[in-house]
């Protein structure tokens, strides 16, 4: 790989990491799926993204343990391999928005029980969190049909960017 493709690949991968930073993730855990979604192969050792990323094993260890919680990654072996690798899950964005899902099922929950506490006292929060379930709600109520809207799009293979 020419030096210019390589400093491309590095700002890639952190400009990934800087994405999932700013999702109150960790940086590295982004760095590693930056460096999965672009890597020769499509699965790498801890010391392979070690190596990769200039980070610790450690670090990669723990980070690959908080992805495949996630259900963004997997691990598996190979046969007469000692250590594991590390993939990209299929069907791991599907699974991770279906969590999100749940998220906002529960945040709407949490409002109105907000709201519930707060019947009879002064106005104080009250406009907000009305604002805010009614958001949710609505997330709530639309979120399912996005994704069955998503998935029959992907089986017919019209996904397209506009």
């Amino acid at each position: 790989m020419n030096d210019e493709r390589q400093a491309e690949v590095k700002r890639f991968v952190e400009e990934v990491g800087i994405f999932f930073e700013d999702m109150s993730l960790p940086r590295m855990a982004g760095r590693i799926l930056g460096w999965l979604f672009i890597s020769d192969t499509p699965y790498q050792s801890i010391g392979e993204l070690a190596e990769a990323l200039m980070a610790s094993k450690g670090s990669i260890s723990t980070m690959t343990r908080l992805l495949i919680q996630f259900n963004l990654i997997e691990r598996f072996s190979l046969p007469g391999v000692r250590h594991d690798y590390f993939r990209i899950r299929p069907e791991g964005w599907h699974h991770l928005a279906r969590q999100r899902g749940d998220q906002i099922k529960v945040m709407r929950q949490l409002c109105e029980r907000s709201l519930e506490l707060l019947k009879g006292e002064a106005q104080g929060n009250r406009e907000w969190l009305e604002e805010m379930r009614d958001m949710y709600t609505f997330f709530e109520r639309e979120f399912p049909t996005l994704l069955e809207r998503w998935e029959q799009e992907r089986k017919a293979g019209d996904l397209k960017v506009s």
